[in-house]
């Protein structure tokens, strides 16, 4: 607060005693006034958003008047820039003393035509980085598609001019509820990191109800640091500690057993300082998100990190299921970006993508042409091809036919499958292999997404356009036809990517970075100045 009320004083005062607050004295007005203008033309036309607005004004200051609108955005632009540590963004970018001393030793109207861009520049910068983050996704990671809705410069400084300026810097913030309940624990985090952490770490590799002794006692502390219980004198792993240790578990992504194994403890030993940095990159993705349509007033959302899909309706949870998503590699990580479900499509036939028929099924063919026989081998025009020929003579570059499963309870994508179409040929579908989602860590895909409960999951879809989804969806099954079914609304799909996130209640929750995209954007951030830091008092 000190420093946000020393600042609106520097603003005040010091801009009443430079040339921002007139032009110069003795000098012809028209002289300055278009020295001014051709000052602002010419700096403004590096930079096209900016040159736009100010063309659309005649070349006219936002910035550097002496009149009471051009103060308060002076003053409100100050007081935002303050901020900046608590979204995580760099603070050295954001310096509201750069942004004073550049308003000093303003000679000549010419300088203040400068000054008045520079000012114009540095505000759409901030407002940028604050409304949808300040990274380029698509540098960091190519699974990292996401087009992020930027707003051109001339849109903020549009928005500034037309509205008070206080409330246009919140307007930028994002309004989605995790944001919110983000930048809480982030604070939470840095009082934490202030205070000294969660203590020493636990010196064992694992631990279990019935033991006792030291190891025991550092895993009861660190847990009441991290607010998992409350303090005590035992050094007994008892039913509070293995209670304790169970909420923890669920909490990251374990299996809740109540056992201190290596996962667990691995997990309870990563600090304050990571779990900060997992928070800020979240809050990063976050903004990334911030589309002027909001997620959508339905939507999905799918956790690669977590393995979980979910159905949100007005912003709340009201379906939910695991998920497999891709393998970690080069070529099956599962991309994130934002689309829009357009139709199912019940018995569907699964057509091989062409990088699996070269890569995993044209060996095969080549010294078994029977093999792999639960799939049609097709030309150009449809017809199935007679395996009696042989494929030996086939490259993977001149292989010229494509290869299909039909329809059944035995194909890949199992039932049902749900289309959102995109380049990247991703989509949710069904799997005859259910084994997989017993597991703890789900990357078991070549990229799409296969759901635990897909069948549930179409009927949750399918509600708002039939009176009985289920028997809706039954009849149609029945016929074994392969039938697509458009959805009247279309849905929107976000494929997100979260190693920190909060819960239903708000709890926040930690994953692991299966694919290592999370420790990428933590550097990018970091090299752009972001820092942890701890919050004193």
């Amino acid at each position: 607060m000190k420093i946000a009320l020393k600042i609106r004083h520097c603003t005040f005062g010091l801009l009443t005693a430079t040339a921002l607050a007139a032009f110069v004295p003795g000098a012809p007005v028209q002289a300055q006034v278009t020295a001014f203008k051709q000052a602002v033309a010419e700096t403004a036309a590096r930079h096209d958003g900016v040159a736009d607005f100010y063309r659309e004004r005649v070349f006219e200051p936002i910035w550097t008047g002496d009149d009471d609108a051009s103060r308060a955005r002076r003053a409100a632009f100050l007081r935002a820039m303050t901020t900046s540590h608590l979204h995580g963004l760099p603070e050295r970018r954001f310096d509201p003393k750069a942004i004073l001393a550049m308003m000093q030793g303003q000679k000549s109207s010419r300088d203040l035509g400068k000054l008045e861009v520079e000012l114009s520049i540095a505000f759409a910068d901030f407002a940028s980085a604050l409304q949808t983050g300040i990274l380029e996704p698509k540098r960091i990671d190519d699974g990292l598609v996401r087009k992020v809705p930027r707003r051109s410069p001339a849109e903020h400084l549009r928005g500034l001019t037309t509205q008070d300026p206080d409330v246009f810097f919140r307007s930028l913030v994002p309004p989605s509820p995790e944001y919110s309940r983000l930048m809480k624990a982030k604070f939470r985090m840095e009082r934490q990191l202030s205070t000294g952490g969660w203590g020493a770490t636990v010196p064992a590799s694992s631990l279990k109800p019935g033991n006792s002794g030291k190891a025991v006692v550092a895993l009861r502390d660190r847990l009441v640091r991290m607010g998992y219980m409350g303090r005590s004198a035992s050094a007994e792993y008892d039913g509070t500690l293995q209670a304790a240790v169970r909420q923890f578990q669920e909490d990251h992504g374990l299996e809740a057993d109540g056992v201190a194994g290596a996962s667990t403890i691995k997990e309870v030993n990563i600090g304050v300082e990571e779990r900060l940095e997992q928070i800020m990159v979240a809050m990063e993705r976050e903004r990334w998100l911030n589309f002027p349509e909001g997620l959508g007033k339905r939507h999905v959302k799918v956790n690669l990190t977590d393995f979980k899909a979910w159905i949100i309706d007005d912003d709340k949870v009201t379906f939910e299921t695991r998920a497999v998503v891709g393998m970690n590699q080069s070529d099956r990580r599962t991309p994130e970006f934002s689309d829009e479900m357009e139709r199912m499509v019940i018995n569907p036939s699964w057509y091989v993508p062409r990088s699996i028929i070269v890569n995993e099924y044209l060996p095969a063919l080549r010294s078994n042409p029977n093999s792999v026989g639960h799939l049609e081998i097709t030309d150009a025009r449809g017809r199935v091809v007679n395996r009696g020929n042989g494929f030996s003579q086939y490259s993977a570059q001149s292989f010229p036919f494509a290869m299909r499963q039909p329809p059944g309870p035995k194909n890949a994508l199992g039932l049902v499958k749900f289309l959102f179409p995109n380049k990247y040929n991703i989509y949710l579908h069904d799997t005859p292999a259910k084994s997989l989602f017993s597991r703890e860590v789900r990357a078991y895909s070549h990229g799409c997404i296969r759901l635990h409960k897909p069948q549930e999951f179409a009927h949750a879809i399918l509600a708002p356009q039939v009176s009985n989804p289920k028997e809706y969806f039954e009849r149609i099954l029945r016929t074994g036809a392969e039938t697509p079914v458009e959805l009247d609304q279309h849905v929107p799909v976000h494929l997100m990517y979260r190693t920190a996130y909060t819960d239903v209640k708000g709890v926040m929750q930690y994953r692991n970075d299966v694919y290592g995209r999370d420790a990428k954007i933590w550097r990018a951030l970091s090299a752009e100045g972001v820092t942890v830091g701890a919050v004193q008092g």
